[in-house]
């Protein structure tokens, strides 16, 4: 695979990934209440913060910054490379600006007008409001000056650190109508080059995506029960399957609408997701081996929704590529397989 053909495939991956994450908010929405989406949120931005955020300090090259300075360059760094759009102004060692210009890039396209103001709060109280937490600093908060589901110019903000100790209320607070400095990109940090190259940079975009619906699928097992969350996840994932499958097939090289056509191109999502594939022919079909499932890695006592959710984006995909044909599990990783096991057949009359 040349390196053009891998790092389209892998925004492609990206690209998916994103879908499921916007279209999981949707889902709990309109299938739900506004406060389910809320709490997910909150859950989902404290757990990659605190998986997240102190590691990648010293990765990003800004371990030795002042804490607001860091916090901000944080979020302008982390969110730039994957494929944020995201502006960063500094104003001094207590005070740095973070600002989301639109189109926001969470709540992608017209979902924004799906998205309760609830839900955004969510995500910073998730995220934000925990950085001086992390930090060990007490005095650093976050001060919220804009929206972008209030019908404001983005979601933007500063860290500040104050002159005494905040309480848990005190470290997120909202000051709508706080003008944001004017970004300048040349005055704006940048990783360095020799330890960031280009594959690097376009290998985290992709991984960016996939930690959120990696954490979506363990947090909403946690938050919902693992019936609810399958559920939520599996029609998230067959809506976002189908409606995405168009997009991102030319990656893939998708010619044939067969049960061979789609193995091909099955095998092809994994290997781009750094699982090894195989596809073997089969008297009933054609089989689809993947060994090693990258998205969950590292995960324990990983909740069964958490399949059903990710094998919903193959059934959409599926249901997009060729209607009359069927996707059949025969093993899972998740039950203790060696390894998932698709077989793709032809659909057959029904004899009810």
């Amino acid at each position: 695979m040349s390196d053009e053909t891998q790092q389209r495939q892998w925004r492609a991956i990206a690209d998916l990934y994103h879908g499921f994450t916007t279209g999981f908010i949707l889902t709990l929405v309109s299938r739900r209440d506004t406060d389910s989406a809320a709490r997910m949120m909150f859950r989902t931005f404290r757990r990659q913060h605190e998986d997240l955020f102190l590691p990648a300090l010293e990765k990003l090259g800004i371990s030795g910054l002042p804490d607001a300075v860091k916090a901000a360059q944080y979020h302008y760094l982390s969110n730039k490379i994957g494929g944020v759009k995201v502006e960063y102004m500094f104003e001094s060692n207590r005070k740095a600006w973070v600002r989301f210009p639109p189109p926001r890039w969470i709540y992608d396209g017209n979902a924004m007008c799906g998205v309760p103001t609830e839900v955004s709060r969510g995500v910073l109280r998730g995220w934000y409001a925990q950085n001086g937490v992390s930090l060990g600093n007490p005095r650093l908060g976050f001060v919220c000056t804009s929206q972008g589901t209030d019908a404001q110019h983005g979601l933007s903000g500063y860290f500040y650190e104050y002159d005494h100790d905040l309480t848990e209320e005190q470290r997120l607070i909202f000051s709508p109508g706080e003008e944001t400095p004017v970004f300048d990109p040349e005055a704006a940090p940048w990783v360095d080059a020799i330890r960031w190259p280009e594959g690097r940079l376009l290998k985290a975009h992709r991984n960016y995506s996939m930690n959120y619906t990696r954490t979506i699928l363990s947090e909403s097992a946690a938050l919902f029960g693992p019936a609810e969350a399958g559920y939520l996840g599996r029609v998230t994932g067959q809506l976002i399957g189908m409606q995405y499958f168009d997009r991102i097939k030319d990656a893939f090289d998708m010619e044939e609408t067969s049960p061979k056509g789609f193995a091909a191109f099955l095998a092809s999502v994994g290997a781009s997701q750094d699982d090894k594939t195989e596809i073997i022919e089969d008297s009933n079909g054609i089989i689809v081996r993947q060994h090693g499932w990258r998205l969950m890695r590292g995960h324990k006592n990983i909740p069964r929704s958490a399949f059903e959710a990710w094998n919903g984006l193959w059934e959409g995909a599926l249901s997009a590529h060729n209607r009359f044909l069927v996707l059949e599990t025969l093993r899972r990783m998740d039950y203790g397989d060696d390894y998932f096991e698709w077989r793709i057949r032809e659909r057959q009359p029904s004899r009810l």
